[in-house]
């Protein structure tokens, strides 16, 4: 797609002749954000780093604006927005604003298990991931630091009374099923290793039913109970009648959000796949009778056309014929990096040896060309030109206001979009091979200390997979990409779990009790 930088013209969306007030907006976006592009073209684009340092310093030290008492509920991840915000543009949090944080967080903590969005208020799948992610950033082992306040194991049974028979999850007690619910669900269960067969049975069955005919995900689907025979004694128990095989139709439609938690449930996920579904899996579930699929490709299309055109500058909107949106830089833009991986684009594979020169695709991964699947700098141009408020902060568009959720997702969209951070299976074949059973099982809470033998092997395997697998990913060397120069960098950030590498590995080693090798810089491409 041409950028700005390419001397392109900013042509604008065509319609069919018919003016609504759809096409209007559109034609009025297009125009504001084209206003906004430098007099010296995009590649004089900065990077206001100081000006939103301030503004997320100003929310945490001053308090937030009066309109944001609709985010009573919503605490941790105000908590989380602001300080994975100062992660990603570099700055450091002194030991008071930690202390304070995790006095905080720990004060929302449930006394059922999970974190509440506010003080006395009911435990949440959504508040507490921002409120385990919050934890990564601020806490640390030893008394004082945090982690060793997450009770794990009733954060296990709070998870455990959510599931529902068809492998859903409700995002609270009384709540409602929901794929954002189930991928903070098991981000929380992978970062705190809580993860188990019981709690994953299902989940990639019902993940599987949320991909809507477009290639994205919709917000949950029909459960299987609905379409069951309408027999008051089968209707007793509703998981006699689920057939997990059977068809449901999504509810809704595909959407930015939806689609990233699902696809990045559905990385998080693969280790289990590979385990218990796949023919070769080391245990086979005969109740199963067949693996769950995803259309990969179908969902690599729906991302891509999600960018917006050239007039546009390359931002991202979060479901069709809808207007560009910041925030979407990031749950949009960034889950094109997931569906790379799924389709086994750009994976650092081992570097050719003797030993595997036989296979014609082992040098391919070497080749000097910049394979991403969207155009990395027309997003970071949108975000640098339409995405910066004059005050501080990151916005939807302009003449929006910054806001702290934009300013993350904004600054999260950059990094996508200016690193490459892909898995590498040298560096997972080299955790697993560091991997430590006995204290895997000395840091376990979820009761299988007393299981069977068979059960702990079971284990023992996921856990392994599962962490080296979120702990291969890996900044591919040689391929980073700054518009408007190097003084515009921001660091990387982990594309499952939207944390810095350093905050990421620091909580996963902690609570899976290893010591994984030192991260070296990847080979860059010859």
């Amino acid at each position: 797609m041409p950028t700005a930088t390419q001397g392109a013209e900013y042509s604008p969306t065509p319609i069919d002749g018919y003016v609504t007030p759809t096409s209007s907006l559109q034609a009025s976006t297009e125009n504001i954000i084209k206003s906004h592009i430098p007099p010296g073209g995009t590649s004089q684009a900065e990077l206001q780093k100081r000006s939103h340092f301030e503004f997320l310093l100003r929310n945490l030290r001053q308090g937030f604006p009066e309109r944001y008492t609709s985010q009573d509920a919503s605490q941790p991840w105000l908590i989380y927005w602001t300080l994975h915000g100062f992660s990603i543009l570099g700055a450091g949090l002194d030991d008071q604003t930690k202390k304070r944080t995790i006095e905080t967080l720990l004060a929302l903590q449930h006394p059922d298990g999970g974190f509440a969005g506010g003080p006395g208020q009911a435990a949440h799948l959504l508040p507490t991931y921002a409120a385990v992610c919050a934890f990564a950033i601020v806490g640390r082992p030893g008394p004082g630091g945090g982690w060793e306040s997450i009770d794990r194991k009733k954060m296990y049974d709070f998870f455990m009374s959510l599931k529902q028979p068809d492998g859903s999850f409700l995002v609270s007690h009384h709540g409602e099923v929901d794929v954002r619910g189930i991928y903070c669900l098991l981000a929380v269960a992978t970062l705190l290793n809580i993860l188990t067969p019981e709690l994953l049975a299902g989940v990639p069955d019902f993940l599987a039913t949320c991909q809507t005919y477009e290639g994205g995900f919709g917000n949950a689907s029909f459960p299987g109970w609905a379409f069951a025979a309408d027999d008051p004694e089968s209707e007793k128990d509703a998981s006699a009648s689920f057939d997990p095989t059977a068809p449901r139709p999504p509810l809704g439609e595909a959407h930015g959000g939806y689609t990233f938690c699902a696809t990045a449930s559905w990385i998080i996920l693969q280790p289990y796949l590979n385990l218990y579904y796949a023919r070769t899996g080391a245990f086979p579930s005969p109740s199963l009778p067949r693996q769950p699929q995803i259309n990969t490709r179908g969902l690599l299309r729906w991302c891509t056309q999600m960018q917006g055109l050239p007039i546009e500058l390359g931002g991202f909107r979060g479901r069709t014929n809808k207007l560009v949106d910041g925030c979407y830089s990031w749950w949009v833009g960034g889950c094109v990096v997931l569906v790379e991986t799924l389709l086994g684009i750009g994976a650092q594979h081992e570097p050719p040896t003797e030993e595997n020169v036989k296979d014609d695709d082992s040098h391919k991964v070497w080749d000097d060309v910049d394979d991403s699947l969207f155009n990395r700098q027309a997003l970071q141009e949108y975000i640098l030109c339409a995405g910066q408020h004059p005050a501080g902060g990151l916005r939807d568009k302009p003449p929006k206001p910054a806001d702290a959720y934009h300013t993350l997702y904004c600054a999260a969209g950059l990094s996508a979009a200016q690193h490459r951070v892909i898995p590498s299976e040298a560096r997972r074949k080299a955790v697993i091979s560091a991997w430590n059973a006995e204290q895997a099982r000395a840091h376990d809470s979820t009761g299988f200390a007393t299981a069977s033998d068979a059960e702990r092997e079971k284990l023992d395997l996921l856990r392994r997979d599962t962490f080296a697998h979120v702990l291969s990913w890996t900044e591919e060397e040689g391929t980073a990409l700054y518009v408007g120069g190097a003084a515009n960098r921001v660091n990387a950030t982990h594309p499952v779990f939207n944390l810095t590498t350093t905050h990421s590995d620091g909580m996963l080693a902690y609570f899976y009790g290893q010591t994984p090798p030192s991260r070296m810089p990847s080979r860059p491409k010859a």
